[in-house]
């Protein structure tokens, strides 16, 4: 509680103001989205033709990934010339106008709501098809406000780094919260009116979000405090007026960003374990959530909708591990044993295919819904909490490095890189295991087999590849590594002195002056009698 109450008082009363405001937005933002994302995945698992569900569901989700990052492109000169939280409100209510649009597809060609006892809905008339450009478009929109969310925070702290760190742990509880329920509600709406109109809440939840957004009072960022990274998108230098050349620009700096990105990765110990730890970690939780979870609810349940509570489960593994990386920041100062965690946790998937025979000879009943649901819980745990300590680590080694890149942060290039590996690797392999999913189906009129194959044996190899990588760092072969060689950042190395914390500003105060300045001593004479070996 004191630690609560000491984060709570460093913000003045502005900045509480503001931040309370973008947290009641983003849990607005965050219910839209679990409404559509479970109604538009639900869907489109019931429309596409049975000999190509998955196949063309995978490739769908990769679009709208792609998209997203058009979105990032085109956002970036709009920040130049607007307010940071109008041009997140505008992109928002972009993203609920393409969703508004789908429903009002629906509703012209002869859909409507779930009717009848069973209450399975009657869709429209629109080819299915129409799916993909509509999700890509959305995926626009989600792109923009995706990028905003990283910029907005300073525009709230003023860039002091560490309110910035209090401001993202609460933020990123908090928005789990609301993406927990959210999927459970979603569930329950696809239920009650059918997955064509279980999202109609969403323009109305990102309609408050974009209104609630805009009350947002910016404070001025101090200049020694700026973030490289957002820099590179806030402040990079107008080449033109046009805004289709400043656009060409954007994607100039992005695509070099990338290549930047994996220069840096590939040519640095201390950085190339990142690819597996990031963007294959986050590639396996995307297709746990994305592929696997509506595979088993529409092949094994036989009722699509049932993907949600599997998803919710997941959502709520998600705020644990989050939760505890806030909790444990001091007893687990490095991510490795949290990655660690996470690999062997990925072993879990291997009770799918036996939870699929049981259901089916149980008659596909909902509580068949929980069991992975609370199987996917501990798999998402692992993941969120690797994830939220691993982006620590990156933003900490890179916020303060150096390129001869103008235009470019380290930190934005590695970001570029990692993220854009995942988007590869989720909208290829997708795609790709959708269709050995489809083709198990066609054959055996289940998918037990593909279960073992696209789950259990992919996430055991990628656990081998995860742990092994673990051990790449100088300095990670302890079980819970201390923040030495390798895994040192600049924050350690500058604000701790083995307990003696420094506090805002760089300033020692009361006995930790004291002990820190016994500890450099003793640290000299360490160094010296080394020397003298």
């Amino acid at each position: 509680m004191a630690y609560i109450a000491d984060a709570y008082r460093s913000f003045t009363p502005e900045q509480r103001r503001n931040i309370a405001i973008y947290i009641l937005g983003i849990m607005f933002y965050k219910l839209g989205l679990e409404f559509f994302n479970g109604s538009i995945s639900s869907m489109a698992s019931d429309r596409f033709k049975a000999a190509n569900t998955f196949t063309k569901l995978g490739a769908a989700q990769g679009i709208n990934q792609a998209a997203q990052c058009v979105g990032a492109i085109l956002i970036a000169p709009l920040v130049q010339r607007f307010a940071t939280r109008s041009v997140l409100s505008s992109a928002i209510v972009l993203f609920g106008i393409m969703t508004t649009i789908l429903l009002i597809t629906d509703a012209a060609t002869g859909g409507h709501v779930g009717l009848g006892a069973d209450k399975k809905p009657r869709y429209g008339n629109w080819n299915p098809n129409a799916i993909f450009p509509i999700w890509a478009i959305a995926g626009i929109g989600y792109g923009m406000v995706e990028l905003i969310r990283r910029v907005i925070p300073a525009d709230i702290c003023g860039g002091d780094v560490m309110r910035l760190r209090r401001m993202d742990a609460t933020v990123h509880i908090l928005y789990e919260v609301a993406g927990t329920a959210g999927a459970f509600a979603s569930s329950s709406a696809i239920s009650r009116f059918g997955n064509n109109y279980s999202y109609f809440l969403t323009p109305v939840f990102f309609a408050f979000a974009a209104v609630i957004w805009s009350l947002i009072r910016p404070t001025p960022k101090a200049p020694h405090h700026k973030d490289a990274a957002l820099s590179a998108v806030e402040d990079a230098p107008a080449h033109s007026t046009n805004y289709f050349k400043e656009i060409a620009w954007g994607a100039y700096l992005f695509f070099k960003s990338i290549y930047v990105g994996a220069i840096l990765i590939f040519t640095h110990r201390r950085f190339v374990w990142l690819f597996t730890s990031y963007s294959l970690a986050l590639y396996l939780h995307r297709f746990l959530e994305n592929s696997l979870a509506p595979a088993f609810a529409k092949r094994v349940l036989n009722n699509s909708a049932w993907s949600q509570i599997i998803v919710g489960g997941s959502n709520f593994g998600e705020l644990c591990g989050a939760l505890s990386v806030f909790m444990l920041a001091n007893a687990v100062p490095t991510p490795i044993p949290w990655l660690r965690l996470d690999a062997l946790l990925l072993n879990l998937v291997w009770v799918l295919p036996k939870y699929s025979q049981l259901a089916t000879a149980a008659g596909g009943h909902v509580k068949w819904a929980w069991f992975p649901a609370l199987t996917f819980l501990p798999i998402s745990f692992g993941w969120a909490a690797g994830d939220v300590s691993l982006a620590a680590y990156i933003q900490s080694t890179l916020n303060n490095m150096e390129i001869n890149e103008p235009g470019i942060s380290p930190l934005g290039a590695v970001m570029s890189f990692l993220y854009s590996s995942y988007i590869v690797l989720n909208a290829i392999l997708s795609a790709v295991l959708g269709t050995v999913i489809d083709k198990d189906f066609a054959k055996n009129k289940n998918i037990h087999s593909s279960l073992i194959r696209v789950g259990g044996i992919q996430f055991s190899v990628c656990c081998g590849i995860i742990i092994l990588s673990t051990f790449i760092p100088r300095g990670a072969f302890a079980i819970n590594p201390k923040p030495t060689g390798d895994l040192l950042t600049p924050a350690d190395d500058e604000h701790v002195y083995d307990g003696a914390v420094l506090h805002q500003g760089g300033e020692l105060h009361g006995d930790d002056s004291e002990k820190a300045s016994d500890i450099e001593i003793e640290k000299e004479k360490q160094k010296a009698a080394a020397h003298a070996a």
